[in-house]
C-alpha cells in the first residue's frame, strides 16, 4: 500500500529538552532546586506539540500592517497570529524580558546565567518572538542612564505581565520596549543620521525622520537616535500618548524578511513624536551601547540554542532511518559528521555561557569584567558566524526531507543569519575587538591568563600564538577576523576544559587550535571517538 509509512522517524516531541541536554544541565548545576525545576518544565513544554504548533503558526500566519482604519483614520497597527501572543505570553511570564532587573536576592550573582538558561530552550522552541523580548531587557541597561526614566519604566516593564492592548503605558499590566537606530542612508553608521531632534521644554524633544530598521513596532516605547542641537543623542518615545492619541508614528511597510518571519520589523517616519532624553545630550552612540552589549549576548544564545535544536533533529532522523539495512547513526561518515557537529555546539553553547557569567560577576572581578568586554564581540561573531552553515550540514542529514518547510529545519535555517548581521555584523564585531585592544590592551592580558589557565597544558603555546595575532591586527585593521575568530575559538576551548569536558574538549582542542585544514564537517579523524561524542551530547531517549 502507497498509504504505508515506513522507514521514517517519528516525530521530535514528547521528550524533555532540559533532561536531554547534559552540557546544559552542568552548566546549571549551581542553580536554585525552583529554577532547575523551572528549567525542567519549560524543556518538557518546549517539546510539546502543542509548543511546536505555536511555533510553526507563529511563522506562516505572518504579522500583517494596517495603516488605515475603514473610515481612513490613521491607527499604525500591526496585527500578529494569535499563536505569537501565546509564545510571548509564556516568554514574559518566564520573565526572559525583565528577570536580571528584578528586586529580591532569588539567584543573586548568577541572574544572566539563568535567564539564559531559560532563553536558550525558549531559543530552541522558536526565536522570532524574542526579539521584542530581548530589546525589553536590553533597552532596561540603556535606561539606567537617566535614573528617574528607569525609576518609572522598570516597574512596568518588570511586572510579568504581557499585554497586547493598544493604551497609553500607564494604563497597562506590562510593557515592552523596543529601539529604532539605523536609517537607509548609514545603516552601522549611525553618526550619519539625519532624524531632527527638537527641544520642546526640559529633557523632552520633538523628532521628526525615518528609521530603515526599527523592530518589533508594537512596543510600548522605543529608544530611538536623533541629532539634536548637541549632537546624536537617545531618546525614549512612547508609542501612544498618555490620553490615547498617537505619538506621530507613521510605518511605511513591514520588511519582508528571509527569516525571523514572526516577528514584525518595520520602516517608521517620525512626524513630530514627542520623546525625552535618556542619557546626557550628544552621547547617544554612548548611551544605546548598553542595551547593545546585552542584545549581543542574546544573539550568541539564541544560535546556539538554534544549533542545538537543529542538531537534535539530525541525531534523532539518523537514530531511526535506515539506509542500506542499516542505520543511519551506524555508518562511519555520519558518526563523523554528527560529531564534528557536535563539537562546536557544545563549544558555542559553552562559551555563550561563559560570557553570560562574565556579566553576572564582573562588578565584583576584575577579570570577568575584562572577560565582557572584550569578549562580547568575539564570542557574538564566532557563535553566530557558525550557525548558517552547521544548520545547513544539519538539514543535509536529512536529505530531501531537511528541505520541505513541513521541517522545523527549514525554520532554523533561515532564522540563523539574522544574529550574525543584528547588532553589528562581523566586520563591525572585529573592529570592536580592536578598539578594545588599542584603547585598553590590559583587558586582554587579563583574558589570555584566564585562557592559558583554564586550557592548561593541552593547549600549551595557544597563547603565544593569539598575542603574534594582537601584534599584527595592531597595523593590519584587516587581520582582524583572523584574531576574533582564534580567540574564539580558543576561549571556547578553555570553557570547556574548565567544565571538564574530557575527551570532547581534546578532540575540540585538537581539530580547533591545532591548524588542521578544516573546510566542511566530518574532519574527525579515528583518534576521536565520534560515537561516544554522539551519545554524550545528545544521550539516546530510552
Amino acid at each position: 500500500m502507497t498509504d504505508d509509512v515506513t522507514n521514517q522517524p517519528p516525530p521530535l516531541a514528547g521528550g524533555n529538552a532540559w533532561r536531554g541536554d547534559p552540557l546544559l544541565i552542568q552548566l546549571a548545576e549551581r542553580f536554585s532546586d525552583p529554577v532547575r525545576k523551572d528549567l525542567d518544565g519549560l524543556g518538557r513544554f518546549v517539546l510539546t506539540h502543542e509548543a511546536q504548533e505555536l511555533a510553526r503558526l507563529a511563522n506562516v500566519e505572518t504579522p500583517k500592517l494596517r495603516t488605515h482604519d475603514r473610515q481612513g483614520r490613521r491607527i499604525d497597527l500591526v496585527e500578529f497570529h494569535p499563536a505569537y501572543h501565546a509564545l510571548m505570553r509564556r516568554s514574559v511570564a518566564n520573565g526572559l524580558h525583565s528577570s536580571v532587573w528584578e528586586n529580591g536576592d532569588a539567584e543573586i550573582g548568577r541572574r544572566h546565567q539563568v535567564r539564559a538558561a531559560r532563553f536558550y530552550l525558549t531559543a530552541e522552541l522558536e526565536t522570532g518572538h524574542l526579539c521584542p523580548i530581548t530589546m525589553t531587557n536590553a533597552s532596561l541597561a540603556a535606561l539606567m542612564a537617566s535614573p528617574k526614566l528607569f525609576r518609572e519604566w522598570a516597574p512596568r516593564v518588570t511586572t510579568r505581565k504581557y499585554d497586547q492592548s493598544q493604551k497609553p503605558p500607564v494604563e497597562k499590566t506590562g510593557l515592552t520596549l523596543g529601539m529604532g537606530m539605523t536609517e537607509k542612508q548609514g545603516g552601522t553608521d549611525v553618526r550619519a543620521n539625519v532624524t531632527r531632534a527638537e527641544r520642546a521644554g526640559s529633557r523632552f524633544y520633538r523628532l521628526t525622520g525615518h528609521k530603515w530598521f526599527m523592530s518589533a513596532p508594537m512596543s510600548d516605547a522605543f529608544l530611538v537616535l536623533g541629532q539634536a542641537p548637541e549632537g546624536l543623542s537617545c531618546f525614549l518615545v512612547p508609542r501612544i500618548l498618555g490620553d490615547g492619541s498617537g505619538n506621530g508614528f507613521r510605518f511605511q511597510r513591514l520588511k519582508d524578511k528571509l527569516g525571523n518571519r514572526s516577528n514584525a520589523s518595520s520602516e517608521v517616519e517620525f512626524v513630530n513624536a514627542i520623546g525625552e532624553m535618556v542619557g546626557e545630550p550628544g552621547a547617544g552612540v554612548k548611551t544605546i551601547m548598553d542595551m547593545v552589549t546585552l542584545t549581543r549576548l542574546d544573539c550568541a544564545i539564541a544560535s546556539s540554542a538554534i544549533m542545538r535544536a537543529g542538531l537534535a533533529e539530525a541525531v534523532h532522523h539518523t537514530r531511526h532511518r535506515q539506509v542500506f539495512g542499516t542505520n543511519l547513526i551506524e555508518q562511519p561518515l555520519m558518526q563523523r559528521v554528527l560529531a564534528d557537529m557536535a563539537l562546536d555546539v557544545a563549544a558555542a553553547t559553552a562559551l555563550s555561557f561563559r560570557l553570560a557569567r562574565s556579566f553576572d560577576e564582573a562588578a565584583g572581578d576584575r577579570g570577568e569584567a575584562a572577560f565582557a568586554r572584550a569578549m562580547t564581540p568575539v564570542v557574538k561573531y564566532w557563535v553566530c558566524k557558525i550557525a548558517p552553515p552547521l544548520l545547513y550540514e544539519a538539514m543535509e542529514c536529512l536529505g530531501g526531507n531537511g528541505y520541505v518547510e513541513e521541517a522545523p529545519l527549514a525554520r532554523y535555517y533561515r532564522e540563523a543569519p539574522v544574529n550574525a548581521i543584528w547588532e553589528g555584523s562581523g566586520n563591525v564585531m572585529a573592529l570592536d575587538v580592536l578598539r578594545v585592544l588599542g584603547r585598553a590592551p590590559g583587558l586582554f592580558e587579563e583574558v589570555l591568563a584566564g585562557i592559558d589557565r583554564d586550557l592548561g597544558a593541552g593547549g600549551r603555546g595557544t597563547v603565544g600564538v593569539l598575542k603574534a595575532a594582537m601584534q599584527v591586527a595592531a597595523t593590519d585593521e584587516g587581520s582582524a577576523r583572523l584574531l576574533t575568530e582564534q580567540l574564539a575559538l580558543s576561549a571556547a576551548a578553555a570553557e570547556l576544559r574548565r567544565l571538564g569536558a574530557g575527551r570532547i574538549a581534546d578532540a575540540f582542542v585538537e581539530t580547533r587550535l591545532a591548524g588542521q585544514w578544516r573546510n566542511t564537517y566530518g574532519m574527525l579523524d579515528s583518534r576521536h571517538d565520534a560515537r561516544m561524542i554522539i551519545d554524550t551530547l545528545y544521550p539516546p531517549v530510552t
